[in-house]
């Protein structure tokens, strides 16, 4: 196929499953013979420092992402990428707006990368103003993503757009980096031999991802079975959970590390990985785990996890917010592990060459029309 120009265009590169995605494709277009180039509202997070030698990163320099338009106007311009591909909400309608204020050729591409009407809903007054900007501007993409079925459904209904402008991309997880990632060992104590089983949960420390409700089930779990807790990830819920721990008398068996740049290798390790979200677009992190063959339990909230796990058949799902039932969830995983080589099988079928042949399909179809 012939080359393209690609640039991809984010927030930042602050920790989350969106950025991890964005270094994912960047790596795997290079690695086909495409220009690939990063433009950041602002050049910072803790992925900065994972960016795939050889690709340039242009720093927009503005703090919110709105405000990075003219500069991102001012680069399209210049650079005249034949595809541009955003993610997130937010980041989707400036490149939207940017491309046409250009007045360049580029096809946008818009990566959505959560179930718009629950994230807005569970959020904020400017989710809901988003939302309604989506609804404007959406249809003015060259192509739009949606990373599940469950997802796209919504952003039909959500965005009131036809079926056929929606593609459904599973998001790129697995890789043979990751699986030699999940080989080294992790930096924790918890795991050496001899120690209680690990239940690891991974996530930023956000109201959608719930992991109070973790903690609670946690709790009741290790009232029949000893047993440590690990939760990776920062965010502004850190003191919340923090006196939760406390206020449950947890301290000596759950511990929050923060965000750790290689969880595959606790991942491999943990006796059971648990997603509780109230909300997820897709749910990378049960792909990861179930690709280290390591049990799965989450709560079967919109849209990605049943999708995942097909409706309970790699892993159990649990209603959201259930403690009760998250707690009996672990314990069985723990008690009747399924056939690992099972869970690394489907793990598998989410790998980064799958997921980047269906975009470039995508880009050439936008090429040629």
């Amino acid at each position: 196929m012939a080359e393209l120009k690609i640039a991809l265009f984010s927030a930042s590169l602050a920790g989350g499953g969106a950025q991890r995605v964005i270094l994912t494709l960047a790596q795997a277009f290079k690695e086909r013979g495409h220009p690939v180039q990063l433009l950041l509202a602002q050049a910072r997070g803790e992925f900065l420092g994972d960016v795939p030698a050889g690709i340039p990163v242009h720093d927009l320099g503005q703090a919110h992402v709105f405000q990075a338009l003219p500069g991102l106007i001012r680069v399209l311009r210049r650079e005249r990428p034949d595809i541009l591909l955003s993610t997130q909400t937010h980041a989707n309608l400036v490149a939207l707006w940017a491309a046409r204020l250009a007045g360049v050729q580029t096809k946008v591409v818009v990566r959505e990368a959560n179930t718009m009407s629950v994230n807005a809903a569970l959020t904020s007054r400017k989710e809901l103003l988003l939302t309604r900007l989506a609804r404007i501007f959406y249809p003015q993409a060259g192509g739009i993503v949606a990373i599940s079925n469950g997802a796209a459904a919504d952003l039909r209904r959500t965005a009131h757009l036809r079926p056929e402008k929606i593609k459904v991309i599973y998001n790129p997880v697995v890789s043979p980096a990751l699986l030699e990632k999940a080989l080294q060992p992790p930096a924790h104590p918890w795991f050496a031999s001899g120690c209680p089983p690990v239940v690891l949960a991974v996530g930023r420390l956000v109201e959608n991802k719930d992991f109070p409700t973790l903690l609670r089930a946690f709790a009741r779990a290790r009232q029949r079975q000893e047993l440590h807790l690990l939760i990776l990830g920062e965010g502004n819920q850190r003191r919340d959970l923090e006196a939760l721990v406390k206020t449950l008398g947890l301290e000596r068996q759950v511990q929050l590390p923060g965000f750790v740049s290689n969880p595959f290798a606790y991942m491999l390790r943990a006796a059971v990985f648990v997603l509780c979200s109230r909300v997820e677009g897709f749910g990378n992190v049960l792909a990861e785990a179930l690709a280290c063959g390591t049990p799965v339990v989450s709560t079967d909230c919109p849209s990605g996890p049943a999708e995942i796990l097909e409706g309970g058949r790699y892993g159990a799902l649990v209603p959201v917010g259930d403690d009760e039932k998250l707690a009996e969830a672990i314990l069985k995983a723990l008690q009747s592990p399924p056939d690992k080589s099972l869970l690394q099988a489907r793990g598998a079928e989410f790998s980064v060459d799958r997921a980047v042949e269906q975009y470039l399909a995508l880009f050439h179809s936008l090429e040629r029309k």
